[in-house]
């Protein structure tokens, strides 16, 4: 009974002890370590990402390069341009294309400018008169000659040369002439008249008269008419190279025998080449190939500048026949020191 007592007597301890207990977990402290306070966030609205900019010009090559390349492109030597541009472009690899942009300009102003002068030439010449656009030589000089003589004398020679846009007018005149103790021993003259067409740019017609005197030579009067075809082999700025071949008639006046007309087959060959500014070598050779008598010659020039119009000139000529007159050799030489004076 006793104990029953007891019990009920700490019942109500009970009740209260467990509410108190189910709620000690909820109302305990709970100590966390230390950690950072997380990042603070802004809700703001989206904008545009800031790009610096710093105002800059255009890069150029150096002022130097560029001045040297102007300089070079006042001139009308489109080699030594090339030359200078290769130059800069290797040594400013940086700027390739701006070295490439002002060549190319340059060429193209070039282009402009021949395409321009050569429309105003072509425009001159059809205008031009049949007197005008002659240009010509005067020479005067002494030879020495060997074969049939081997004496001093003296030589004079005209040429003049008209160049159309077709047509090629060209006239040649010389005289040899030497005395020996007041006897002639050579007179020798020659002049020819040849005209020119062009085809195009390789090939071209010619005909050709000739008149010569050489009594040394067996002959009174030769006379000459030709005519054929001709091809431009070289037509550079400093060498050209021109053939000729075709029939020919001579009507020969001998000194001591019966005069004869013979038919023979011409060929020539016309070479010029300008070694530089101021030194020219030509050479010009012929030859009539015939059933009885041939004859070939070879004429060869340099020149040299001493002024502008003026030149100095040292030639030597062969002439050969195959069957001269009686009493006459076959081959003659004359080597020539001359002044040349053109207009």
């Amino acid at each position: 009974m006793t104990t029953h007592r007891r019990v009920l007597a700490s019942l109500p301890i009970l009740l209260i002890a467990v509410p108190v207990h189910a709620q000690e977990p909820e109302d305990q402290l709970v100590l966390l370590p230390d950690m950072p306070p997380p990042p603070l966030e802004l809700d703001l609205p989206p904008y545009p990402e800031f790009v610096p900019y710093v105002p800059a010009g255009q890069p150029h090559m150096a002022k130097q390069v560029r001045a040297m390349l102007d300089e070079a492109m006042k001139t009308d030597d489109s080699a030594a341009v090339a030359a200078m541009v290769k130059f800069a472009q290797a040594t400013q690899p940086y700027d390739k294309d701006e070295i490439k942009g002002l060549h190319r300009a340059y060429l193209d102003r070039r282009a402009k400018e021949l395409a321009a002068k050569t429309e105003a030439e072509l425009a001159r010449i059809r205008a031009s008169g049949p007197l005008e656009l002659w240009k010509g030589q005067i020479e005067l000089g002494a030879f020495r000659s060997t074969g049939n003589t081997d004496n001093f004398g003296f030589t004079a020679a005209l040429n003049f040369n008209r160049k159309g846009i077709e047509w090629e007018h060209i006239v040649q005149a010389r005289a040899d002439y030497q005395e020996d103790r007041g006897v002639v021993t050579r007179e020798q003259y020659s002049a020819s008249y040849q005209p020119r067409y062009t085809l195009n740019d390789g090939f071209f017609t010619y005909a050709r008269t000739q008149y010569e005197r050489d009594r040394i030579q067996g002959f009174e009067d030769r006379y000459t008419l030709s005519g054929g075809l001709g091809y431009r082999v070289l037509n550079g700025r400093t060498m050209t190279l021109s053939l000729e071949a075709g029939p020919a008639v001579r009507r020969i006046n001998y000194v001591d025998e019966p005069n004869e007309t013979t038919w023979s087959v011409l060929t020539s060959i016309d070479f010029d080449w300008k070694i530089n500014s101021t030194i020219k070598l030509s050479q010009d050779a012929s030859s009539y190939v015939g059933s009885d008598n041939s004859t070939f010659t070879s004429l060869t020039a340099l020149e040299t500048a001493m002024s502008k119009r003026l030149k100095a000139k040292l030639s030597y000529a062969i002439e050969h026949e195959t069957s001269p007159p009686i009493g006459s050799l076959k081959t003659d030489t004359i080597s020539r020191f001359s002044l040349v004076y053109g207009f």
